[in-house]
């Protein structure tokens, strides 16, 4: 009989999507098959980064009192390709946790960024998802665009700016971009710092907002049509879920909008004809290899009413609760959260 293999999931981290990483990581941990992989689970603190092994409940990691029961023990990566795993001291004894492999289910930065998988790359442990360049890129706007265009798919005109630029160079900038457009840090996730504005009194306040949580921040022009999305499972062979379709009443897909639904509806199969589904799903593949993805990865893009399909960005780590964007679109394609699940640990059988 083989073994069950450890698998690491890592929740929680030093990022404002810390939360949303507590949601995702308990219902992964919920869908695993116990008779297949032992999971391990190692939160990070979202103040100081201190990495435990957290021996409690699943339940206490979505109610976020992981940290509070006493069942957590101070863990530390080990650098020696030979162990494969964590130290952890015990009894006035160091001792080792055994990990085959690694599901970071971490958002934002410090998880999607290529910061962790930089570590479990140097620790041996193969990684669950993509890997340390292709994590990086995705996460960085303007580089991944480049690549896009690049290669023949259109994206968004955009102009970067840095930490010290001239006010003036804001203006001109979004005078040559035109309103309405969006102001982003260029690395965050689920649209921290993002805002949509409309006019020159608002441009100011909205990039300063931006440059709260990231060192470049970028003015992108306003895609008309709306949003479009594919889950791709797998590196070699690829499954690509139903394309879904963010329907929305006012604004943009905010923060309060992709975990509230307030004022939006996402439709789990998109209101688009087989064959423009069809195109949708060949350019997420296309973009998907491009930027290096493996595993899994949540392709985003934008759909004209001119049929254009727009790249928008690759969620190398999307959210993963049994209602989120991500595996309803397996669903919509014929899968169980438990058998996405499954798919995605037997990568590493």
């Amino acid at each position: 009989m083989n073994q069950k293999k450890n698998i690491a999931v890592f929740f929680g981290g030093c990022s404002t999507e810390y939360g949303v990483s507590l949601q995702s990581a308990y219902a992964v941990i919920c869908g695993i098959d116990r008779k297949k992989y032992t999971p391990v689970l190692i939160g990070i603190d979202r103040n100081a980064g201190t990495w435990f092994w957290h021996r409690g409940s699943a339940e206490d990691i979505l109610n976020d009192c992981w940290q509070l029961k006493g069942n957590c023990v101070p863990v530390v990566p080990s650098m020696d390709q030979n162990v494969h795993g964590l130290y952890y001291f015990e009894n006035h004894t160091q001792n080792v946790i055994s990990i085959d492999a690694a599901l970071p289910v971490l958002h934002g930065k410090n998880g999607e960024d290529g910061t962790i998988q930089g570590v479990l790359e140097l620790m041996g442990i193969p990684v669950i998802g993509c890997g340390l360049l292709s994590s990086a890129l995705c996460m960085d706007k303007v580089l991944a665009h480049q690549i896009a265009l690049a290669n023949g798919i259109k994206a968004a005109r955009s102009v970067m700016l840095k930490e010290g630029f001239l006010e003036e160079e804001a203006k001109e900038a979004a005078k040559m971009l035109g309103y309405p457009l969006f102001v982003k840090p260029v690395r965050s996730g689920s649209s921290f710092g993002i805002s949509k504005i409309a006019e020159d009194a608002q441009l100011l306040p909205a990039v300063y907002h931006a440059f709260r949580h990231d060192s470049m921040v970028i003015l992108e022009e306003t895609v008309p049509g709306f949003e479009v999305g594919c889950a791709i499972l797998g590196t070699k062979n690829l499954i690509v879920g139903e394309v879904d379709e963010i329907e929305l009443t006012d604004g943009f897909f905010d923060y309060t909008e992709k975990y509230t639904l307030k004022s939006s509806q996402i439709h789990a199969k998109a209101r688009i004809s087989d064959a423009k589904a069809s195109e949708i799903k060949e350019t997420a593949k296309k973009l998907y290899r491009l930027l290096g993805c493996s595993h899994f990865a949540r392709v985003d893009m934008f759909l004209t009413p001119d049929g254009e399909i727009y790249f928008n960005e690759i969620n190398t780590i999307p959210g993963f609760t049994t209602h989120s964007r991500f595996p309803n679109m397996l669903k919509a394609a014929g899968f169980t959260f438990e058998e996405i699940i499954s798919r995605l640990l037997a990568a590493e059988d």
